[in-house]
């Protein structure tokens, strides 16, 4: 339990980022926006941990920053702008599911039938949300936001493949060379791209501020840290928080409104998370003895990270 609610400060993170990325920042430059987000909070971490790739890591970190930040925040920047936040935000509702069937071929965690039907129902019900009718739904801001499920959920669970074993890097670490390295590949395209940087006003300093150092460094620390030691689909399932977050922000806060069939939309997600949860431990399951429990402990260590 410790672990789970550590690692579900990400998703109210990520959830509340929405609303912030759509009031506060520049709309006409999503390059810069990620390339902002990244950087500085890869060379926080980076100076917190001091540490350097190693051997595979070079290419894994390039890897994984393309995908788990220069991608993956390009998109989400562009979705936060184009569509309302709760909008955006149940969008990304469908994580969960994605990361439970990518999980599958990259690190053999085979779905249950549960977890198949409830990726089926909560699919049914994003279509059923973005077919409700409602104002300011964009077509783009909907596929890049889809777009963005995709790629992240690919890239946490490459993450959670290559940081585990002895060959795994320590968390802060990997975190650090994921997003120094995305935000590496961003800056020279954003340069050539979009020119010179935006003009910053304080609320959007302040803004970038929350984005780089809470939704992006602590964040992405501590959803790697729960995908270490949590199973795919139950860090998937923590997600939800994400959209549940980003709904109640956008109709509290940013006066947003959702149509009834949205909501009805929203609760099938939500219902089919739950069928796809992983199961309970049945009594037969339960941890064996202290002496067992040494006896199984022997072997290669896991690194803490």
């Amino acid at each position: 339990m410790r672990w789970v609610a550590l690692t579900a400060v990400a998703p109210v993170a990520w959830g509340a980022n929405y609303f912030v990325t759509h009031e506060f920042l520049p709309a006409d430059h999503p390059l810069y926006g990620a390339a902002l987000r990244a950087l500085p909070a890869g060379l926080v971490l980076l100076a917190l941990c001091r540490r350097r790739p190693h051997g595979a890591w070079w290419g894994r970190s390039a890897v994984l920053g393309l995908l788990n930040v220069s991608v993956f925040f390009f998109l989400v920047f562009t979705a936060s702008q184009l569509l309302p936040t709760s909008v955006a935000s149940t969008v990304m509702a469908v994580s969960p599911l994605i990361m439970m069937l990518a999980a599958w071929p990259l690190v053999a965690e085979r779905p249950s039938v549960a977890h198949l039907a409830g990726a089926v129902i909560g699919l049914g019900g994003v279509c059923l949300m973005l077919l409700g009718g409602a104002d300011g739904i964009s077509v783009p801001g909907v596929l890049a936001s889809a777009a963005a499920v995709l790629v992240s959920s690919v890239g946490h669970v490459l993450a959670k493949r290559w940081n585990t074993g002895t060959a795994g890097a320590a968390v802060l670490a990997s975190t650090a060379w994921q997003l120094t390295a995305g935000g590496l590949l961003l800056l020279p395209v954003a340069v050539a791209v979009e020119g010179a940087p935006p003009a910053m006003s304080p609320s959007a300093l302040l803004a970038f501020c929350y984005v780089g150092l809470v939704a992006t460094a602590l964040a992405f620390a501590v959803w790697f840290a729960g995908l270490r030691r949590l199973p795919a689909g139950t860090v998937g399932l923590i997600g939800l928080l994400n959209p549940v977050t980003g709904v109640l922000l956008g109709t509290a806060v940013a006066g947003e409104a959702l149509t009834g069939r949205q909501l009805c939309g929203l609760a099938l997600v939500l219902g089919g998370v739950a069928l796809g949860r992983p199961p309970g431990r049945r009594p037969a399951d339960k941890p064996p003895g202290p002496g067992v429990r040494h006896r199984r402990q022997q072997g290669p260590a896991v690194p803490a990270g």
